[in-house]
């Protein structure tokens, strides 16, 4: 019976070019990025490659809420050298109101703020 394939390996091909030659995910940089929507809305994501995750949300190919809402521009975006740190703020700004993250947006709140 052969081995069970991991889950990322589907994908591997998509994943960038590590940081000056590192084969640890964790060393590739992320960002966090907000997208306004043409309804005003905001969809908060994550990705290694913002020019790319911004064409997959432009042609509706992004998410299943970018597609139904419609990308109109990315109005903040973070970056940072750890995977899980990026996760971690990325969960935490979509727990957060649509105030707050306009604040963020708008600079009245700095990065580190809860």
């Amino acid at each position: 019976m052969p081995e069970p394939m991991r889950q990322y390996k589907k994908y591997e091909y998509l994943l960038p070019e590590p940081v000056e030659g590192s084969r640890n995910r964790n060393m590739w940089k992320w960002f966090v990025y907000i997208i306004e929507c043409e309804d005003g809305s905001y969809y908060t994501g994550i990705t290694w490659c913002p020019s790319d995750r911004w064409e997959q949300h432009v042609t509706c190919n992004g998410s299943v809420y970018t597609s139904k809402h419609k990308s109109k521009s990315v109005v903040y975006m973070e970056e940072f050298e750890d995977l899980e740190c990026a996760r971690n703020r990325e969960k935490q700004i979509k727990g957060w109101t649509r105030k707050k993250k306009e604040k963020l947006i708008s600079g009245e709140w700095g990065k580190n703020w809860e």
